[in-house]
């Protein structure tokens, strides 16, 4: 057991403590090396088990959530499900089917799938059963898996489930370490581009239907970045640790991007030169439509040459066709665009919503550096045809897909929310006039649930009328069936419309029909 501390000494081990807290937190934002971080974290223990910190007394411990993680209260949870509610009517409208995978797989199973920076943020789980677990990190590689194990070769499916992140989370732009993700993945052999058009679609409804406020869809295609990397004379072997430099574009200033290709990716001050010019084709070019900047792009000597951004560059102007024809607007042919290449084989896109949090709280939060952040993509996917062929060689499924970050989507409409959100969807609140009425409410309960009909009433035998009306208003609830001694003797009930408070009497025997008469009126 450690000596008691005096004050002096105490105060000196808890500056300590406090330093030592710091510079872990510095050496997570770094993305130092694990095993130092780990270090680190076992000697302030040991400091905090000297202050006496390592034995938690009853009582004292901190109520709170897990790093982060939330609570989701009444209003926030009626907020989010009514999002999730838009998002299944519009996977379903689209044709497809659910399907649900366990929270955790087998390690070897995410491993790999993710990229360097993936694979650090994946959690594994320490109570193994004897085999070695992590929990998912998305939807898309237990789908594959899901695939391969069951011999399924086509199908279009959902998935709307939880995933999980070791990432350093900034809670106000919905980046969380335990969050929702819904899927929409079309799996099969199907004709060039019509899987992507459906994929994008949905993302144009959907972010509409939501009113997130002004959305782009940025569009690339694998094939065109490799054919931009081969005429800048980077070398294959050098793809997906280059393309996360590409990357950053969307925050970062070409000036530092190039400076970090160069001091510690070895690029030759030529290699971006030339790399630079191309994945900057938009910004360089402002005034161009997509079709128009394939087309500019596909006249460059060198470039419009290379196989492999030709096959690219058609394969983009099909889908761009088939949006035209869709009414689909919101889709930019974006040559930076270069996320998620770790698995995807074609077409890639990500949906984002640069202006959405303008105005409100949330536009001032900051990440762990102390920079402001975007709220960062709400919607990513791309064509990935080689990730089943990873899990059973001999099967070959080609799919294409789109995920949606419902958190993000949630952070920006709870942001932007003006109104105040009805938590509960009850219709009718049974009410009395009088004392000793419980017997009776009860009974019109029964029938009015019976009939299908949301129904509540006061849980005391002899509630005030007053408390009772208002009870009804602050939770929104359109409808009050009020009785009392006179509505007994005459087999009436008083129905009242808790918004213009006009109240008329009802006979029993037609209570049912007109309650649903007057609700669909509403």
């Amino acid at each position: 057991m450690p000596a008691e501390l005096n004050a002096e000494q105490r105060k000196a081990l808890e500056d300590e403590i406090k330093v030592m807290g710091d510079e872990i937190r510095k050496l997570k934002t770094e993305k130092a090396d694990p095993a130092v971080i780990k270090e680190r974290v076992n000697k302030m223990l040991e400091k905090k088990k000297e202050l006496g910190g390592g034995e938690e007394k009853p009582g004292k411990f901190v109520l709170k959530t897990g790093k982060g993680t939330r609570d989701y209260g009444p209003a926030q949870s009626a907020l989010r499900n009514s999002v999730l509610q838009n998002v299944v009517e519009t996977f379903n409208k689209y044709g497809a089917e659910t399907i649900d995978t366990p929270v955790f797989e087998l390690r070897d199973v995410l491993m790999g799938k993710y990229g360097e920076e993936g694979g650090k943020l994946v959690y594994d789980l320490q109570d193994q059963g004897g085999e070695l677990l992590s929990l998912r990190y998305d939807l898309t590689v237990p789908f594959a898996r899901y695939l391969a194990m069951n011999k399924i070769t086509n199908i279009t499916r959902y998935q709307i489930a939880k995933v999980y992140r070791r990432d350093q989370p900034v809670m106000s732009r919905g980046r969380y370490r335990e969050f929702y993700q819904c899927d929409f993945d079309i799996a099969g052999q199907y004709d060039l581009m019509l899987p992507e058009a459906e994929c994008l679609g949905i993302v144009n409804e959907l972010l509409t239907k939501l009113e997130i406020g002004e959305f782009f869809i940025n569009l690339n295609h694998r094939l065109i970045l490799e054919g931009m990397f081969a005429v800048s004379g980077i070398s294959p072997k050098d793809f997906k640790t280059i393309c996360s430099s590409v990357d950053k574009l969307d925050k970062t200033p070409w000036a530092e991007v190039e400076e970090e290709m160069i001091k510690e990716k070895f690029l030759t001050k030529e290699q971006t030169s030339k790399l630079g010019e191309l994945v900057r084709f938009r910004e360089l070019n402002s005034n161009l439509n997509n079709l128009e900047l394939l087309e500019k792009m596909s006249a460059l000597p060198e470039l419009g040459q290379n196989e492999k951004f030709k096959k690219g560059a058609e394969e983009l102007k099909v889908l761009i066709g088939y949006l035209e024809v869709d009414g689909v607007t919101t889709v930019r042919y974006e040559p930076s665009l270069a996320r998620g290449l770790d698995y995807y084989t074609g077409a890639i896109y990500e949906a984002v919503a640069p202006k959405a949090l303008e105005g409100t709280a949330a536009e001032k939060a900051e990440d762990t550096a102390g920079q402001p952040v975007g709220v960062g993509s709400v919607a990513a996917g791309g064509r990935y045809d080689g990730l089943v062929n990873m899990f059973d060689s001999k099967l070959k499924v080609p799919c294409c897909g789109v995920s949606f970050g419902i958190e993000r989507l949630f952070a920006i409409m709870e942001a932007r929310q003006k109104s105040a959100v009805r938590t509960t969807q009850t219709e009718v609140y049974v009410a009395s006039a009088q004392k000793n009425m419980v017997i009776e409410r009860k009974k019109l309960l029964r029938t009015l649930r019976a009939a299908g009909i949301k129904s509540e009433m006061p849980l005391k035998a002899n509630p005030k009328l007053l408390t009772q009306f208002q009870y009804a208003e602050e939770r929104r609830i359109p409808l009050v069936v009020l009785i009392g001694e006179r509505e007994l003797q005459e087999g009436i009930v008083k129905l009242r419309n808790v918004v213009s408070r006009e109240e008329k009497d009802v006979p029993l025997d037609s209570l049912v029909s007109t309650i649903r008469d007057t609700l669909a009126a509403l």
